[in-house]
């Protein structure tokens, strides 16, 4: 009897398939991260209803193992390496703040192990074993910057936390914008120069929790006076909350200078006072507004998957959708059809499928394709933020290849102009 039950038990363990969630759900980026992990779930349970991931004559149901990288980076690379030498997973979804990701990407390369990341970054990477769901910067932060030169801004300032995302954004978008005839003056934030005299680092920083954004708003404020300036947001996490208190507290209107933000969604305007901020703008890969037959029925999943599952810490009320959620729920199926057509877990397998440029899903924002450069390509979005904290889509782009390289181009066109 011992004999059967222990073979019972190694059958039921053949058919299941651990997959990592790796996302803060303490700190300063508990805020936007817990809901990348309750996507996932719901993503794990829905492809588990389904009948799981088929490989061969089998069906593997996913088994999630989710842990806390905390908002602390060193802490993320040991999770991750607890996940891949000790839990095993097949794969890993998770991250957000690109210095995550960059802690954990030596483990990952180190221990071959797969990770899918879905929030919008800087660029300038591509490593073999991550697959960017996210939006690159020619995604996200260069169509916002085109829309707002094409509503007749002429000034900017840069603003966001103090690491490599916002950083390295703002740099291509300063160099972006030299090239589309804004001048130096007109780049507000600050700039940064190396002994020669190049500039290396444009814009103004606040490190991670920040909550006095008084002088800062103040300098945006006498920038703006002219009235044609606008306010280019990577302030990422908690921060957002005392940045725009202050911006409403100043004054400061869409009409007078709009803030266009990068790290803030529908999910995290929840915390906001957003009768304040109608008008402001975002640029993502997906709204929650999109009116497709794809996306309410998506939303309606969601709905009841909220009321029904069981797991703990997941909030069931006043629930929002947002671009990361959704380009983390995108890159589960995305990996699901690479294993299928693989017929394998086996990581340079899976890698291979999706390499191939024939791994597409029909997510909730429209059809997203796997490039052999391991991005993404979606539509585009910009909107307005309404009163109820939703957006006004105002413009689409469709089908936009995701272009992780382009500081160095920016560079030749720089020398040639």
């Amino acid at each position: 009897m011992t004999a059967l039950l222990s073979l019972s038990a190694r059958a039921m363990a053949e058919d299941t398939v651990k997959v990592g969630i790796l996302h803060s759900l303490s700190g300063t980026m508990a805020i936007s991260e817990t809901s990348l992990r309750d996507v996932l779930l719901f993503a794990f349970d829905e492809i588990n209803a389904a009948g799981g991931i088929k490989v061969g004559d089998k069906s593997y149901k996913i088994e999630p193992v989710v842990v806390d990288g905390a908002s602390n980076w060193p802490l993320f690379a040991e999770k991750a390496k607890q996940l891949l030498e000790e839990d095993k997973v097949a794969a890993t979804f998770g991250c957000w703040t690109s210095v995550s990701r960059k802690s954990v990407l030596p483990v990952f390369e180190k221990d071959n192990g797969m990770l899918f990341y879905p929030v919008q970054y800087e660029g300038e990477e591509l490593s073999k074993n991550i697959f960017y769901t996210a939006e690159a910067v020619n995604q996200q932060a260069t169509p916002a910057v085109d829309y707002l030169l094409n509503q007749g801004k002429k000034k900017f300032y840069l603003i966001g936390t103090d690491y490599v995302y916002p950083q390295t954004t703002d740099l291509i978008l300063y160099k972006y914008l030299l090239l589309h005839g804004v001048p130096v003056e007109n780049i507000g934030g600050g700039l940064r120069k190396d002994a020669d005299g190049k500039v290396i680092s444009a814009g103004k920083y606040v490190p991670f929790g920040h909550t006095d954004f008084q002088q800062i708003v103040a300098d945006i404020k006498q920038f703006a006076s002219s009235g044609d300036a606008c306010v280019i947001n990577t302030i990422n996490g908690d921060s957002n909350v005392p940045f725009f208190k202050e911006i409403v507290a100043a004054g400061l209107t869409p009409a007078d200078c709009p803030v266009v933000s990068f790290s803030l969604a529908e999910d995290e305007l929840r915390s906001m006072p957003t009768k304040d901020l109608v008008g402001e703008l975002g640029c993502w890969t997906y709204f929650m507004s999109i009116k497709t037959p794809e996306n309410k029925d998506f939303l309606k999943r969601w709905d009841n998957w909220l009321s029904t599952e069981n797991y703990p810490g997941v909030v069931k009320e006043k629930r929002a959708m947002d671009s990361p959620m959704v380009l983390s729920y995108d890159g589960v199926y995305l990996w699901k059809e690479a294993v299928e057509k693989a017929g394998s877990f086996d990581v340079d397998a899976v890698r291979k499928a999706l390499e191939s440029g024939d791994i597409s899903f029909a997510g909730p924002g429209g059809k997203i394709t796997v490039q052999a450069n391991h991005h993404c390509t979606k539509n585009v979005y910009i909107g307005e933020t309404k009163a109820n904290g939703q957006f006004k889509i105002t413009k689409t782009f469709d089908q936009v290849y995701g272009e992780p390289f382009m500081l160095k181009d920016l560079d030749a066109k720089l020398a040639a102009k």
